[in-house]
C-alpha cells in the first residue's frame, strides 16, 4: 500500500475526527457521503476546503503519473474487474486515493441511479469493485466501516479477501477498530467473515464476539476437521460460549447428528471439554443459563443436548437448583420435563430442600401440561410420605392445581391435600380452605366434607355473561405529509401484513409522486440502495414483493409491455379462490406501477375510509368529483376496488346514490348503479356427497366443498379481468389449493362490504388449515367479524373450521372472531353448533382442537355462549354407536360451562353415555355434564366475597 495512509489513519482513529469522517461518510441511509473537504496528504499538503483539498491531492499524487493511475483504477472499476483493484491501488499515495475516492463516490451514485443497468450483470460487478476500491481509499476506520458495511456494496464473500489486500499495512489498532465496527453489524459480519478474520489475525487483537461474527465463524470452520479446527483456534472458548448463549443458535450448531458425525457440534464440544480445551463448569453454566432464559423450543435444543452430553454429576446439579426450579416452571415442555427429572432425582436422593421443592411445585402446577402436573403431584406425594412434617410448606403449593382446567387434576390435588391435612396447623388449614374456592363446582361437596367450617360460604350471584367490548371502527389516518414521513412508512418490514398501514403508504406514495416524482424517486433510491427490481420484475407478485412493484415503476425499471400484461391479467376458470383474491391485489399494484407519478393518477379512489377496509359512500363521491374537475378518468382496477369497498347500506348510501348520479360521469353513474343493489356480488356454499369409490381416508372436505359465485353481469362486463371471477367467471367445483400463500391479512379489505362472500372465498384455505398442516388461514377472520352485513352459512363455516385449525394461533383468532360476533349480537350460536357437529363427525374438526378453542373462549367469561354452541352440537356428535375419539375433552369443557353458567336441559344421547360403566374421561365427563345439567337450576354459581 502507498506510504503514509496508515499513519494518518492512526491519528484519526480514536475520535473519528472531522478530517477522516468527511472523506468517507455518506448520505442517505447507507453511511457514505459525497464530501471531499478536509484530509491531509502524506506529502504534507493540506487544504481548507474541498476544492483545495482535491488540488493538493493531485499534486501529492505524483502529477500525470498519479492521474494515470487513478484513471486505470476507475476504468477497472467501471468494467467490474475487481481482482485488479488491489494492484492498481498499490502505487497510489494518500492524496491520489483522496482524489480517486471522490470519483468512486460519483460512480457509486450513478450505479444507484440505474445509469449502468446494461448489461444486467454489470451493476453488481461494479458494486463489487467499488467495495474493494473504497476500502483502500478511505482514511479512517469509521469511514471504512461505513463503506464496507453499506447495503448497496456488500455483494460476495470473496470480495473480503480482495478488500483485505486493498487495505494494505494499516496499523494493528486501526485494523482492530475496523473489525470491531463491522462485527457489531450482524448482516455485515455474517457476509464479511474473510475480511473480519483477516483483520483480527493482522491486528493481533481479540474481536468482541457478536452474533454475526460467531455465526459466520461457525459456517467457515464446520467441516470434517471440526474438532481439530476448534482445537487450533485460540478464540474457541470465547466464541463457543457466545454461540451457546445466543437467543437463536447458529444453524450449524443446531443441526442434528447426521451422516457426517464429525461435523456434529455438540459431540465436538463434548470432546473438547473432555480434553480440557473448554472448561466443563463454564460450558454447563452457559447452557443452563440459556435454558433459564427460555424461548422457542427449537432454540433450546442445542443447550439442552449439551447439558445431557456433559452428564453433570450430583454436585453440579445441586449447585444449580434455583436454575432448575426456574426452568421447570417456565421453560417449554421438553426442557421443563428434563428439569423436573433432575429435581426429582435430587429429591429422591434427599438433597432437594423442601423450600425449593415447594417453589418448584407451585411453578409446575401452574402449567397446563397434564404429564408434568401429574408427575409433580406424584413427587410431592412421595416426599410427604417420607417427610410428613413438610406438609405445612408443600400443601399450599399443591393448591395451585385447584385452578387447573382439568377436573381430574383438581381431584388428585384435593385428595393429596386431604391425606396430609391432619399434619398442618390451623393457619395453613385456613389457607388451604380459602384456595379451595378455585375448585370446579363438581368438587364443591368433597371440599366441604374435607374442610368443614373452614370452607367459607360463598355468596350466590346470578350468572352474568362476560363478552369483549364491541370494537370501534377507526377512521384511517391521512397519508404522509412529507416525503421523509412517507419513506419511513415504506421501509417498514412486513408492511403488507398491516392492511391499513399498507393502504395509507400506497396512497401517500401516489400523492407525493404526483406532486414531485423526482424527489420521491431520489428518496426511494436512498432508502432502497441495492434493489434488484430490474432483474426480478417478471416475478413480482403482491405475496412476494408487496409495494416494491410500485417503487420499481416509480424508478422507471419496468417494461411497459410487462406492466400492461400484468395489470390486465385475470385468473383462469379453474383457479383457486385465493388466486382470485391475490390477483385483485396484484392488478391494483401493477396498475399503480404503470401510472404512478403521472397526471393520470393524482390519488387513489380505493383507499379505505375505515380500518375495516370499507369506504364511506360520501367520501367516494367526493373523490370522483375531484377526478371530474381535474379531467382525469379513473384507473379501471382502482375504481373496481373502490366499488367493492363502498358501503351500500344506510341513509349515507342513499344520499350518495343521488349525488353520484348527479356527477354526470360514467364513473359516477356506475357508482350510483352499484349503490342501488342490495347484494352486488355474492356466493353460496354446498357440500358434494361422498365418493363411495374412495377409501374413508380420502374423503377430504376440500374435495367436496363447492363455492358457487353468483353471476353478476355488470362485474363480468365492466370490471377488469382480475375482478371478473367475482361475477361468476370461475367454475363451480371443489378446489384443493396447495399454493404457499402470504399476505392473507390483505384478503379481507378486498371485500369489506360483503361479509358472506369474503367468508366463502376463505373456506378452501381454512379447510386446509383444519384438515392439513397449513397455517395462517384465519388472519382475515378478525376483520370479517368487524365488518357489517348479515352472518350466513359461509361465515359460520369459516368460524367452525377456524376453531378446528391445527395451529393454536389460528384457533385463537377464530375465538376472537366468535366473541366479537357474540358481543355484536350477530352470532347464531345454535347454527354454529350445528355446523360444528357434522364437521366433528366427518373428522374435519378434531375434538381436542375444538376443546382447546372452546376452553379459551369460556375462560374469558363467555361460558353461556360456549354452552349454547355445544348444546346444539352434542346430540349429533353423541349419536354414533362409537363416539368420536377425544370427545371427553369437549364434554369436560361443556360441563365446566354448565357448572358456571347454571344452564339446565337435556342433551339427547348424554344419559345413555353417562349410564355406562367405566372410568374413561368420556364416561366421567358425561356423568359430570349430566349431573350439572340436572342440578344447575338449584345450584347457581357461588363466588366468595
Amino acid at each position: 500500500m502507498g506510504n503514509g495512509t496508515g499513519k494518518s489513519m492512526g491519528t484519526g482513529m480514536a475520535d473519528d475526527v472531522a478530517t477522516g469522517e468527511n472523506d468517507g461518510t455518506a448520505g442517505a441511509g447507507d453511511g457514505t457521503a459525497s464530501g471531499t473537504g478536509g484530509g491531509t496528504a502524506d506529502g504534507g499538503a493540506a487544504a481548507a476546503d474541498g476544492g483545495a483539498g482535491a488540488g493538493a491531492g493531485r499534486a501529492g499524487g505524483g502529477g500525470a503519473k498519479g492521474g494515470a493511475g487513478i484513471e486505470e483504477l476507475l476504468a477497472a472499476v467501471r468494467e467490474g474487474q475487481t481482482a485488479l483493484v488491489p494492484g492498481l491501488l498499490e502505487p497510489l499515495d494518500a492524496a491520489a486515493r483522496k482524489v480517486a475516492l471522490t470519483r468512486l463516490k460519483a460512480l457509486r451514485a450513478e450505479v444507484r441511479a440505474g445509469k449502468w443497468a446494461s448489461p444486467p450483470h454489470l451493476p453488481n460487478l461494479i458494486r463489487s469493485a467499488l467495495y474493494v476500491a473504497g476500502a483502500g481509499c478511505l482514511p479512517t476506520a469509521a469511514a471504512a466501516a461505513s463503506w464496507l458495511g453499506a447495503r448497496d456494496l456488500l455483494m460476495w464473500e470473496k470480495d473480503g479477501a480482495l478488500a483485505l489486500e486493498a487495505l494494505g499495512d494499516r496499523d494493528p489498532e486501526w485494523a482492530a477498530d475496523l473489525a470491531g465496527r463491522l462485527a457489531k453489524r450482524r448482516a455485515v459480519a455474517e457476509n464479511s467473515y474473510t475480511l473480519l478474520h483477516g483483520l483480527v489475525v493482522r491486528s493481533g487483537y481479540t474481536v468482541p464476539p457478536t452474533d454475526g461474527y460467531v455465526t459466520a465463524w461457525t459456517w467457515h470452520i464446520t467441516d470434517d476437521r471440526l474438532v481439530e479446527r476448534l482445537r487450533e483456534d485460540p478464540q474457541t472458548p470465547v466464541l463457543v460460549a457466545h454461540a451457546l448463549a445466543m437467543a437463536e443458535p447458529p444453524e450449524r450448531l443446531a443441526r442434528t447428528l447426521g451422516r457426517r458425525p464429525q461435523r456434529h457440534w455438540p459431540t465436538a464440544l463434548r470432546t473438547l471439554v473432555g480434553e480440557g480445551v473448554l472448561d466443563r463448569a463454564r460450558v454447563l453454566d452457559v447452557c443452563v443459563s440459556r435454558l433459564l432464559r427460555g424461548g422457542p423450543v427449537r432454540n433450546l435444543r442445542l443447550p439442552l443436548e449439551m447439558v445431557r452430553l456433559l452428564e453433570p454429576d450430583a454436585e453440579a446439579l445441586r449447585e444449580r437448583i434455583p436454575d432448575w426450579v426456574g426452568i421447570a416452571s417456565d421453560a417449554p415442555s421438553l426442557v421443563a420435563g428434563y428439569a423436573q427429572d433432575v429435581l426429582t432425582e435430587l429429591a429422591s436422593a434427599g438433597t432437594l430442600p423442601v423450600g425449593a421443592l415447594a417453589e418448584m411445585t407451585a411453578g409446575v402446577l401452574f402449567r397446563t401440561e397434564k404429564k408434568l402436573v401429574r408427575a409433580q403431584l406424584a413427587l410431592v406425594g412421595k416426599v410427604l410420605a417420607e417427610e410428613p412434617g413438610a406438609a405445612g410448606e408443600l400443601l399450599p403449593a399443591v393448591t395451585e392445581a385447584f385452578g387447573n382446567e382439568d377436573t381430574g387434576v383438581q381431584e388428585r390435588a384435593l385428595k393429596l391435600v386431604g391425606r396430609h391435612l391432619p399434619a398442618v396447623d390451623a393457619e395453613v388449614r385456613r389457607e388451604l380452605a380459602e384456595a379451595a374456592g378455585m375448585l370446579s363446582p363438581t368438587h364443591r361437596r368433597a371440599a366441604e366434607e374435607l374442610f368443614g367450617a373452614d370452607l367459607g360460604q360463598g355468596t350466590a350471584f346470578p350468572y352474568e355473561e362476560i363478552l369483549p367490548p364491541v370494537p370501534e371502527v377507526q377512521r384511517l389516518a391521512p397519508p404522509a405529509t412529507t416525503v421523509e414521513e412517507l419513506v419511513a412508512q415504506l421501509v417498514v418490514r412486513r408492511l403488507s401484513e398491516e392492511p391499513a398501514a399498507f393502504e395509507r403508504a400506497l396512497d401517500g406514495l401516489v400523492r407525493h409522486a404526483h406532486r414531485d416524482r423526482a424527489a420521491v424517486a431520489e428518496a426511494v433510491r436512498e432508502a432502497f440502495p441495492r434493489p434488484r427490481w430490474e432483474q426480478e420484475a417478471h416475478y413480482f407478485t403482491y405475496e412476494t414483493h408487496g409495494i416494491h412493484v410500485v417503487l420499481a415503476g416509480l424508478l422507471g425499471l419496468l417494461d411497459p409491455a410487462l406492466v400492461d400484461f400484468r395489470r390486465t391479467q385475470g385468473p383462469g376458470a379453474d383457479s383457486c379462490l385465493h388466486q382470485g383474491l391475490s390477483g385483485v391485489l396484484d392488478a391494483r399494484l401493477w396498475e399503480v406501477a404503470g401510472l404512478v407519478g403521472t397526471d393520470a393518477l393524482p390519488f387513489l379512489l380505493a383507499t379505505p375510509t375505515w380500518s375495516t377496509g370499507a369506504i364511506d359512500p360520501a367520501v367516494l363521491v367526493e373523490r370522483l368529483r375531484e377526478y371530474r374537475d381535474a379531467g382525469v378518468e379513473p384507473a379501471p382496477a382502482d375504481l373496481a376496488q373502490a366499488l367493492l369497498r363502498v358501503l351500500r347500506a344506510g341513509p349515507s348510501a342513499r344520499r350518495a346514490t343521488e349525488e353520484a348520479a348527479a356527477l354526470g360521469t360514467p364513473a359516477g353513474l356506475r357508482l350510483a348503479a352499484w349503490l342501488r343493489e342490495e347484494a352486488a356480488v355474492g356466493a353460496t356454499v354446498r357440500l358434494l356427497p361422498r365418493d363411495e369409490d374412495r377409501t374413508p381416508k380420502r374423503w377430504w372436505l376440500a374435495d367436496r366443498i363447492v363455492v358457487d359465485l353468483v353471476e353478476h353481469q355488470a362485474v363480468l362486463a365492466e370490471f377488469p379481468p382480475a375482478f371478473q371471477w367475482l361475477g361468476g367467471a370461475l367454475e363451480a367445483a371443489p378446489r384443493r389449493c396447495h399454493h404457499w400463500v402470504e399476505g392473507r391479512a390483505q384478503w379481507a379489505p378486498v371485500l369489506p362490504a360483503d361479509r358472506e362472500l369474503l367468508a366463502a372465498c376463505l373456506l378452501p384455505a381454512l379447510v386446509h388449515c383444519a384438515e392439513g398442516d397449513s397455517r395462517g388461514g384465519t388472519e382475515p377472520l378478525t376483520a370479517l367479524a368487524e365488518t357489517d352485513r348479515p352472518v350466513g352459512r359461509a361465515v359460520l363455516l369459516a368460524l367452525a373450521f377456524g376453531l378446528g385449525c391445527v395451529d393454536a394461533d389460528d384457533r385463537l383468532r377464530a375465538v376472537d372472531a366468535v366473541l366479537v360476533l357474540a358481543a355484536r349480537r350477530e352470532l347464531n350460536a345454535r347454527r354454529l353448533g350445528t355446523e360444528l357437529a357434522w364437521l366433528v363427525v366427518e373428522g374435519a374438526v378434531k375434538p381436542n382442537r375444538l376443546a382447546d378453542a372452546a376452553r379459551t373462549a369460556a375462560a374469558t367469561g363467555a361460558y353461556g355462549t360456549v354452552w349454547a354452541v355445544f348444546e346444539a352440537m352434542l346430540p349429533e356428535v353423541l349419536a354414533p354407536a362409537r363416539p368420536v375419539r377425544g370427545l371427553g375433552e369437549v364434554l369436560a369443557v361443556a360441563a365446566d360451562c354448565v357448572e358456571r353458567c347454571g344452564a339446565v336441559g337435556e342433551v339427547a344421547g348424554l344419559a345413555a353415555l353417562a349410564s355406562g360403566r367405566g372410568s374413561t374421561q368420556l364416561a366421567v365427563q358425561a356423568r359430570r355434564l349430566l349431573s350439572a345439567l340436572r342440578q344447575g337450576a338449584d345450584q347457581p354459581l357461588t363466588e366468595t366475597v
